[in-house]
Formats: C-alpha cells, structure tokens, sequence
C-alpha cells in the first residue's frame, strides 16, 4: 500500500467511521476471527484504522474454523465478555439476534451506505428488517476446475454441469502417479466443514435433512445416493487422507496443481487465480454448483463470514467503528489498491459488481454473483421442508446434530465404516436429538 493512499485513507474515507469512537477512552478491541485469507489479509491491512483512531487498539484472537465455532458460542451463550467484535456466519446471526445475543446494527453512519449491500446476504443478517451483522465477504459455491487437464483429458465440463459430468471429468484427469487427482471435495468433519458440502450435494439430489414432520431422512433414496456418489468420488479420484481435509486444505492442493477440479466456496476464487500464490493461476475455469440428472436444483448455498458485536461487550461504540470501517467500500477499494481489484471482499456490495475494473480483473465475477442469486434459502429442497437456510438447517440444535452427521460421515470416507451404516448411524442419533429437543414443535 502507498504512503500516499494510507494517508488520504486516514484523513478522509475514515473519518466519518471514526467519529462515532472520537470521545471514548482509550479501549482494546478484542476481535476473533477465523483463520482464512480473507480475514488475515484483514488484519494486515488495520494501519489505516488504527491511525485514524488512536484510542482503538485491535487484539486478535485467529482460529481454526470449528475452534472459532465452539468458543464464540459458548462465550455469546454464557454472556462471557471475552470478545468485543465475532466473526460469526449467516446461520448465527438470526438465531442469535433473537436471543437478544447481538447489538443491532441500526445506526452505522450513511457514509458506509447499507443500501449498497447485496440485497439476499442483507436479508440474511436482519431481524424485522433491523442489521445485526455486517457482511465482510459473502459466497455461494462452484465448481472450479483445471482448464489446461480438461483439454489434456479431452474432457468438458458445462456452465451448468451435473454430476455425471463431474464424474466423467474427475477420472478423466485423475493421474495419481504424478500425484493429480481428478477432484478435491471436504472431508474434515464439522456442521459448516463436510455437511456444508454434502447438505449442498444432497439438496442437488434432491435430498432433505428433515421432512415436514421433522423426521431425519437419512434412510431415503437421495441420501443413500448422495453419499455412495461422494464416497466414490473420493475414493477414487480423491486425494489421500480427505477425511482431514476441509476448505484450507483443499486450497492449497488446488493452487500446488494437485486438483483437478475443486467444489467449493466462491471466495475462493481470488486465491485460486493469484499468481502470487497459485501455480495454476492462468488455467482456472469456473461452473455453477452440480445438480443431479433430473433434478432442477443446482444446491446453490449462501454463505456470509460477518462482523457481530456481542451485546455483552462493554466497548460497543468502538466495536461499531472497527466494524462500520472493515466491511466499508473504503475498505474494499483499500484492498484492491494494495492487491488489485481481483483480492477484493467479494459477495457483499452492489457496487462491487458494477465496477467495471472489478468484471476486468476478476474472471469470476459473473459466475460468483449468479451462484449467490440463485441460492434459495427459503427452499433449499425440491421436496417440502419445515425450515430454512441453503447448506445448513436453520434451527439452534443443527450445530450439535451437523457436527455429529458429519464426524459419521468422515469415518465412513476414511474407511472405518460403510455407507450403508454412516446412514444408518445418521438417522439414529439425527432423530435420538430431535426427540431430546422437543420436535415436532
């Protein structure tokens, strides 16, 4: 980043952000985040912030997605305090906001433009149209693929594609001797790491978690096909030891050119195509998430890393400041000043997509904004449904249940168990914990 920029950034975008904290004492912010590009970039860049708000500083406590999950939740739940600002996801923030966990949103200052948000991720941080999360980078997700092995193994692989092309052209570019798999996919158990794919892939094959009686569905035909299919493809085409593999993990197998294709978050299509970073940057093509054969659902989810503040803060003023000023526009063309437009926070702001310098540099562009568009997280089954939410059930107990599922579901692709039994096992503590928890309600 320029002398200059830091500068201008200091004197003038910040100032309105920074006027909210100007009379306060000073104050530490602590902030926990998630260990991912995206927010460690964030924390590299917190110059210009601190120097326009001396009485602020920023302590981070950085952890691994499930680490973060667990002691963000229980701190929120316990009213603890340990934390002034969380990174937290879409599926907290509605449920959380009830409970009266979360400080609304409700008087950032105009300059940081709420209207600029992203219509469907704005929709999903609100409670009666009141914002208790500000969105840092919002996601759908894709399929990302080696266009250079494609043409090598004289493979296509559609927009739009279905799961037996994906097959077709994970064996098609599988070469392990030289240590290529065909496709990459999570297999680290955890409710927002492996079941945020397969809830993805299992709505694709028209699957459901619930049916409208709130009985589990793992015995149906869909799951068993969802995660044979998934087995296979792993198994076969995968890499070694996928069961310990989640969205970081897979990155950097991606970008070491060891993938094929990769399924998974559209944020990580910067990373993907940096050449700083990725030894396949220049070969990267991108397709809408896969659908079944037949079945008109491509499992589109919606996903939003987000700023909170916990209503048990006692620095709520100056919490509000970091936050109007992390997730702000000034922020975003910071980012594409120091790193070029294609590092920008994408998925959250309007104005993102209509930049034309934006569409230029990053040839994802199009694609991650269609993927988010056509999330349904009002019905994310082409069957009925008694809850909401796209890879995720939108219920308190699913964090629990999912993380449960999903350790099933690793076991069964680090070969500890079959399918047949993952599903089984599923289905018996699925509805043992709804029952515990009172459902039907």
């Amino acid at each position: 980043m320029t002398t200059t920029f830091r500068a201008l950034l200091g004197a003038t975008a910040l100032c309105a952000v920074g006027s909210m904290a100007a009379a306060q004492d000073n104050v530490t912010l602590t902030i926990a985040t998630v260990n991912n590009g995206d927010m460690i970039r964030m924390q590299q860049m917190t110059a210009p912030f601190t120097e326009a708000n001396p009485n602020i500083q920023l302590e981070w406590v950085t952890l691994e997605e499930n680490i973060l999950r667990e002691r963000v939740t229980t701190d929120i739940a316990t009213s603890g305090g340990q934390y002034d600002v969380l990174t937290i996801g879409t599926y907290e923030v509605p449920i959380w906001a009830a409970q009266d966990w979360l400080t609304p949103l409700d008087d950032l200052p105009e300059s940081y433009n709420v209207d600029d948000l992203v219509p469907a991720v704005r929709a999903a941080l609100s409670v009666n149209d009141t914002l208790y999360a500000a969105p840092f980078y919002a996601e759908s997700a894709m399929v990302m693929y080696r266009t250079d092995l494609a043409e090598a193994a004289g493979v296509t692989i559609p927009d739009n594609p279905t799961w037996t092309d994906i097959t077709v052209a994970a064996k098609a570019m599988t070469d392990k001797e030289n240590e290529v798999y065909g496709i990459c996919l999570r297999g680290k158990p955890g409710w927002g790491e492996n079941m945020a794919f397969l809830t993805a892939m299992a709505n694709s094959y028209g699957a459901r978690w619930f049916d409208m009686e709130w009985a589990p569905q793992f015995d149906s035909p869909e799951w068993q096909a969802t995660l044979t299919d998934y087995l296979t493809l792993m198994n076969e085409y995968g890499p070694p030891g996928a069961s310990s593999n989640g969205f970081n993990e897979n990155l950097s197998l991606f970008q070491q050119g060891k993938c094929g294709m990769w399924i998974d978050a559209t944020v990580a299509a910067s990373f993907v195509t940096d050449p700083e970073d990725s030894t396949v940057a220049d070969s990267v093509g991108f397709a809408q998430f896969p659908n079944k054969d037949g079945v008109d659902n491509h499992g589109n989810w919606l996903w939003a890393w987000n700023l909170a503040i916990p209503a048990s803060s006692q620095k709520q003023e100056a919490a509000k400041t970091f936050v109007a000023w992390a997730t702000s526009q000034e922020y975003t063309n910071m980012v594409a000043e120091a790193e070029g437009w294609r590092a920008a926070p994408p998925g959250t702001r309007t104005s993102l997509y209509e930049n034309p310098e934006y569409q230029a540099e990053a040839p994802f562009a199009a694609m991650t904004l269609e993927s988010i568009n056509a999330a349904d997280t009002q019905k994310s089954s082409v069957q009925d449904i008694p809850y909401t939410g796209g890879q995720f059930v939108a219920i308190p107990e699913f964090q629990g249940i999912g993380t449960a599922v999903g350790q099933t579901f690793s076991a069964a692709l680090a070969g500890q168990m079959s399918a047949e039994d993952a599903l089984a096992a599923a289905q018996s503590s699925t509805a043992r914990e709804m029952a515990r928890a009172g459902y039907p309600k």
